[in-house]
C-alpha cells in the first residue's frame, strides 16, 4: 500500500462516517495548505459531505477569512491550540458544515522555537452546537513529511471524533 493508498483509504473512511449521519464538513488549513481538502476531494461522491476548504495560511488569512482575533495570534502565536480552536470555530460560523477539521503548525525547515519547534502540529476538530477537541502533536521529519503526517493525523483524529460524537 502507498502513502497515497493511506490519505485515500483515511478520506474515504471519514466521508463514509459523515454521509451516514448526514453532517457536512469544512475544513480550516494553514500548514498543510489545502492537502486536507485535496485528500477528501480525491474521493468520488465527496460533494455529498464536503461542504468546504479554507486555506488560512497567513495571520491576516486567519482573522479576515475566519475570524480569528489578532489578539489571540499575537499573544498565543498562530501555532497553538487556541487559535487552532478559533479556526475549527471560525469555520463552523462561515459555513453550512456541521463539522469544522482545522490545522496549523510549524512545518519547517524554518520558523521552529525552543517552546515549539519545527514539527509541532495543533489539530482541531469541532462539531455544532459546542463539541470541540484540540490535541497538539510534534512530527519528525522533512516538510514533506510534517505535513503528511498532519494530513493523515487530522483526517484520522476526526473518523475517532466522529465515532466518539455519532456513536
Amino acid at each position: 500500500m502507498t502513502r497515497q493508498d493511506d490519505l485515500n483509504g483515511v478520506a474515504q473512511n471519514v466521508g463514509s462516517i459523515l454521509r451516514s449521519h448526514g453532517l457536512k464538513l469544512v475544513t480550516v488549513e494553514s500548514c498543510t495548505g489545502g492537502w486536507i481538502a485535496q485528500s477528501i476531494t480525491s474521493v468520488s461522491g465527496s460533494s455529498e459531505w464536503f461542504e468546504c476548504g479554507l486555506v488560512t495560511y497567513s495571520n491576516e488569512a486567519k482573522h479576515e477569512q475566519v475570524g480569528v482575533p489578532e489578539a489571540l495570534i499575537a499573544e498565543r502565536g498562530a501555532v497553538s491550540a487556541p487559535v487552532a480552536r478559533a479556526m475549527a470555530r471560525g469555520g463552523l460560523d462561515r459555513s453550512l458544515a456541521d463539522v469544522a477539521l482545522s490545522v496549523t503548525g510549524i512545518a519547517g525547515p524554518g520558523g521552529g522555537s525552543e517552546e515549539k519547534p519545527v514539527g509541532t502540529v495543533f489539530i482541531c476538530w469541532a462539531a455544532r452546537p459546542d463539541r470541540v477537541r484540540t490535541e497538539q502533536f510534534l512530527f519528525d521529519g522533512d516538510r514533506e513529511a510534517v505535513r503528511r503526517q498532519s494530513v493523515l493525523e487530522a483526517l484520522g483524529g476526526l473518523a475517532r471524533f466522529l465515532r466518539e460524537e455519532t456513536g
